[in-house]
């Protein structure tokens, strides 16, 4: 009974330019560990093999140490562990896999299936037939040839590509790379092992999706995990259990402030984060200083217990009552200005309020923000 590892997409590598440098640092180097957590759940769970069905690496100008550290990640599994090239590393002439070569850094039990071919694990009781993508992007279905190869009827059927199944997936993928929806019935496969789609997904029982094991994106389609997968025999259907494995959990929200209890909810969202979540948050709507003041030390607090937050204030329109001002006891120039940035601002919330004037309000309104909460901030 042929049981393994089925996964995809590390894109080890990968840059996090949207985020502040030691947090990118720390989500790139957590894919890293994510394999390592892979290759020793492989041993505990004593598989056959790991499939990684395409974006080992997440671009080919990766740079040497990257390639070494990922290879040297794989070592708690001695077992075989089955590659192909996707989109993000395919197997070009002068790519990352000819430098990993050179390099002499794969070890013997890794199989990079770098070119079409039909590979017999015969002592484990599998082939595999693997599409890998020899260019980023192909319009044509590279599984194909699957229908028209034979293989030992006594040998389970494994297939391994990297691509969009038409009509499956919701929304945008990496690349076009078609897949054909009923390939693993016409080429008779028992397992079709995806990659591309950063989600885990089953396209039938036996077609699935992984998903990265790291997730690495805003998006609600159940990543961070790996499938094992076992198979009784040939023509017997498989048994897929997804396992976690991930270390971050990515949220991206939107909230708006409207009355002074959705402050309150803003606050429980935010109680909800833990060390292991990565998070954006929008925040629009119109507050008073007081307000502000709490929704920006509730997000200091929170950026200081998770693993990185970004915050969108830029649509959180301040609208300071008389009470504030008054409370902030600006007496001299200070007050006048105040004052008239104070008469000055309201108008950008009127409606049919010319363009030339809108911009000018809405200045006035910044400069309202910046200076009342430095006051405020200054009384605390």
């Amino acid at each position: 009974m042929p049981r393994f590892l089925h996964t995809a997409d590390w894109q080890i590598g990968r840059t996090y330019q949207r985020f502040a440098p030691d947090d990118a640092a720390f989500l790139a180097e957590a894919r890293l560990a994510t394999v390592e957590r892979i290759a020793r759940l492989a041993a505990q769970r004593r598989v056959d093999a790991v499939l990684v069905a395409g974006d080992v690496f997440d671009a080919q100008t990766v740079s040497d140490r990257t390639v070494r550290r990922l290879f040297n990640a794989l070592a708690a599994f001695g077992g075989r562990w089955l590659m192909i090239p996707g989109n993000h590393d395919a197997a070009l002439a002068a790519g990352v896999w000819t430098r990993a070569r050179q390099l002499g850094c794969m070890p013997g039990n890794v199989h990079l299936l770098e070119r079409p071919c039909l590979t017999s694990f015969e002592d484990l009781g599998f082939v595999v037939l693997a599409a890998p993508l020899t260019q980023r992007q192909t319009h044509s279905d590279l599984t194909a040839w699957f229908d028209d190869v034979t293989s030992p009827a006594e040998l389970v059927r494994v297939g391994l590509a990297h691509g969009s199944v038409g009509g499956i997936l919701p929304g945008t993928v990496d690349s076009p790379n078609p897949i054909a929806p009923d390939r693993a019935s016409t080429a008779r496969l028992d397992y079709l092992a995806l990659g591309d789609w950063h989600g885990t997904r089953r396209v039938d029982g036996r077609t699935w999706y992984s998903g990265t094991p790291e997730q690495d994106r805003f998006k609600d389609n159940d990543p961070g995990n790996v499938l094992q997968v076992e198979i009784a025999g040939p023509s017997v259907e498989p048994v897929v259990e997804a396992i976690p494995v991930g270390t971050f959990r990515w949220h991206e929200w939107e909230r708006r402030i409207g009355i002074p209890t959705d402050v309150d909810e803003l606050e429980r969202d935010l109680a909800s984060l833990a060390a292991g979540d990565v998070a954006v948050v929008r925040i629009d709507g119109k507050v008073d200083l007081n307000q502000q003041l709490r929704i920006r030390r509730l997000l200091g607090i929170a950026q200081g217990r998770v693993r990185a937050l970004e915050a969108d204030l830029s649509q959180l329109r301040l609208s300071p009552t008389e009470a504030d001002i008054a409370a902030l006891a600006a007496d001299g120039y200070v007050g006048e200005v105040l004052a008239a940035l104070r008469n000055a601002a309201p108008r950008q919330y009127e409606q049919q309020v010319p363009p030339a004037a809108v911009e000018e309000e809405a200045v006035a309104a910044q400069a309202l923000n910046i200076l009342a909460g430095l006051l405020l901030e200054r009384q605390q």
